[in-house]
């Protein structure tokens, strides 16, 4: 189990930027696989972005592709969401979350996570 705190929510208007961060306690084997998750009033969690740690490369919900960048630090602990032409739409709870590296995870099946934090809020005005 690892402890994650989210920070870099805010309000911002649309077509503009925010980046988000995500700093865990460690990093343990069962803990490898990042991710970025959302979640709107009266909506599901969805999954927005996801990374392996020490991996470069991420994965993206079909919504954010092009427009999201998740990235982690050379130290493995803290995970990195830049968000670019944000829309009104991506305003929610962003969470971010650690689970193993597995085909659930990469489908962003939530319970394949089973770390969280408590969460930071975005707000996109039009």
């Amino acid at each position: 189990q690892v402890q994650l705190v989210e920070s870099g929510g805010g309000s911002v208007q649309a077509g503009g930027s925010l980046r988000l961060s995500c700093v865990s306690s460690g990093y343990t084997y069962s803990r490898n696989y990042m991710g970025w998750f959302r979640q709107a009033p009266g909506k599901e969690r969805e999954g927005v972005a996801a990374i392996g740690r020490g991996s470069s490369i991420g994965r993206y919900a079909d919504s954010v592709r092009g427009r999201f960048t998740i990235s982690q630090d050379s130290t493995k602990t803290t995970v990195y969401l830049q968000m670019n032409s944000l829309k009104a739409e991506a305003s929610a709870m962003y969470y971010c979350a650690a689970g193993r590296y597995t085909a659930a995870a990469l489908n962003f099946d939530s319970a394949a996570f089973p770390d969280w934090g408590q969460g930071t809020q975005v707000t996109v005005s039009s």
